[in-house]
């Protein structure tokens, strides 16, 4: 008698019977081929398919109650669904086993490569566990090198030991940033001439290479780091001000932010008009900032130090005799033309009385890009928030218009401002 391979083994029928009567294991197995012979024709010979290997070994297991008997009979096909469905149909057709009446009903048919499939899954999941214990992550190997790299390269500077890269020595220029988590970053991306304050007063040491190298600060987006910046410009010799995008610490730039905010460094003249642009006549005390309309400069005396900036302006900020434009619908809907193609860009579009372009900047840029088309720009439209120094130094360089999806205003101003 042929047998059927395990390994071909696609479904297995199992039936529940019970005789009225008892019965043993060959009774059973006898009437299964005795009553379906010659039922479904030669193809479906329950004898022909086992010599075949088309049908395996019957499984039969009996127990006997109160004169009763109850099993269930398996049965290993190698058949397709519809061929194992048919042997099925005609086991539930046997009503005698031995001399007893029998009932006979298929209870399930298992797709026995199904729970292969569940059991390889199972496996599976449990080996690749042992496998990630077993085996470190990639990133955490690449982290773990970047960092052994990192710290190599940073070194201690000055009397009061400040981590700095290697290069701060030797080059001509210093970036002066806020903690030693900001230097890390800035070598990861080749920048080796930073130094760090390590706290929120500026250490000797960097004022004393202010005097001999070109400083930037270049300070976290938020209010700590605005106050880290007018501290150290009262008390060091810093020519410039790269500031991160708002809400970000330097740590957390990645080299094309980092890249381009260093682009985007302000003068010291012009990182104070940006954070305060309505400037007061001061004479008393130890402090005294002037500054003078027309072609002039502003004098920044603090704690002993004096810094002078020159700049340019062609008229005052506000004229009562200037000509004022309205705006036209026709005005308008160029305005929103021109959000449209910017929109999603995160840049400004600054624009002339006839709505021509003067100069389209990053959002993070505008306020240097209004410094230095003072009394060009008419109008202001913005891809994003429209933040209080924006608009206050709209209205300090005589911007008449300002449109944006959004505005955080804190106080009254004088730009007409035009939700998009």
């Amino acid at each position: 008698m042929g047998k059927i391979s395990p390994i071909s083994i696609k479904y297995t029928i199992r039936a529940k019977f019970t005789a009225q009567g008892l019965v043993e294991k060959p009774d059973v197995i006898g009437a299964i081929f005795g009553q379906t012979e010659g039922l479904l024709g030669e193809d479906f010979e329950l004898r022909e398919l086992q010599k075949n290997g088309k049908i395996g070994r019957i499984d039969v297991s009996l127990k006997v109650t109160d004169s009763k008997t109850e099993g269930v009979i398996d049965i290993p096909t190698s058949l397709d669904k519809a061929e194992t469905a048919i042997i099925a149909a005609a086991i539930e057709t046997i009503d005698r086993i031995g001399p007893c009446d029998v009932k006979v009903e298929i209870e399930k048919i298992e797709d026995v490569r199904g729970s292969k499939r569940d059991y390889v899954m199972d496996r599976a999941k449990k080996l690749l566990e042992q496998l990630s214990s077993a085996s470190p992550d990639s990133r955490e190997l690449q982290s773990a090198v970047s960092s052994s790299v990192r710290t190599a390269k940073i070194v201690e500077y000055g009397e009061e030991k400040l981590p700095a890269g290697p290069d701060v020595e030797s080059s001509t220029e210093v970036i002066v940033v806020e903690g030693r988590a900001d230097v890390m970053n800035l070598l990861d991306y080749g920048i080796k001439n930073a130094i760090a304050m390590n706290g929120a007063s500026l250490p000797s040491t960097i004022k004393e290479l202010s005097k001999t190298k070109e400083v930037t600060m270049f300070i976290d987006g938020d209010r700590g780091g605005m106050l880290n910046a007018k501290d150290a410009i009262k008390t060091a010799n810093i020519k410039y001000v790269a500031k991160a995008p708002d809400g970000k610490e330097v740590e957390e730039l990645v080299g094309k932010e980092i890249l381009a905010c260093l682009r985007a460094r302000m003068t010291v003249s012009e990182f104070l008009e940006s954070i305060e642009p309505r400037e007061e006549t001061r004479g008393r005390g130890r402090g005294m900032r002037r500054e003078s309309r027309g072609r002039g400069y502003r004098e920044y005396r603090g704690r002993g130090r004096e810094y002078q900036s020159e700049y340019k302006e062609n008229a005052p900020v506000a004229e009562e005799t200037e000509e004022k434009k309205e705006l036209t619908e026709k005005d308008i809907g160029k305005i929103k033309e021109i959000f449209s193609e910017i929109e999603g860009s995160r840049k400004a579009f600054l624009a002339d009385k006839n709505l021509e372009k003067i100069a389209a900047v990053k959002s993070s840029d505008v306020i240097s890009a209004l410094l230095r088309n003072r009394r060009k720009v008419y109008v202001l439209i913005i891809d994003g928030t429209a933040t209080p120094n924006i608009i206050r130094m709209a209205e300090r360089i005589g911007c008449k218009n300002l449109a944006a999806k959004n505005f955080a205003i804190s106080e009254d101003t004088s730009v007409n401002l035009i939700s998009l």
